[in-house]
């Protein structure tokens, strides 16, 4: 029996996160998508820690991929701040497509090497 959309980002994920983890040092930039909002987190899962966090909800955008450029954008200065150059991309089961890609993309152009 096919899988469901939820059950098949869920297995990709645990593949993800077997191989994908965060540092002090290189943090892990994960990305969570809703139908509406965006959000972004760098997070240090050695000590369990949340080192910076965007969300579309604070950014005001015409259009889901311009609020997903500006949230990429502003998890790249929010890492700069922090002390942050280089990350480990966590797409969170998503494909690299759309608004991930689109995030992951302005997040590369702001500074951020992934």
């Amino acid at each position: 029996m096919a899988l469901t959309k939820l059950e098949r980002r869920a297995r990709i994920k645990r593949r993800i996160r077997k191989i994908v983890s965060g540092t002090a040092a290189k943090p892990r930039l994960t990305v969570f998508r809703s139908n509406k909002e965006i959000y972004a987190q760098l997070v240090d899962d050695v000590n369990g820690v949340t080192l910076a966090s965007v969300s579309s909800r604070d950014i005001k955008a015409s259009t889901k991929a311009e609020a997903s450029a500006a949230v990429g954008k502003s998890i790249a200065e929010k890492a700069t701040k922090v002390g942050v150059e280089t990350v480990a991309f966590d797409r969170n089961g998503y494909l690299y497509h759309g608004r991930v890609k689109v995030l992951a993309d302005a997040a590369r152009e702001a500074g951020l090497k992934f």
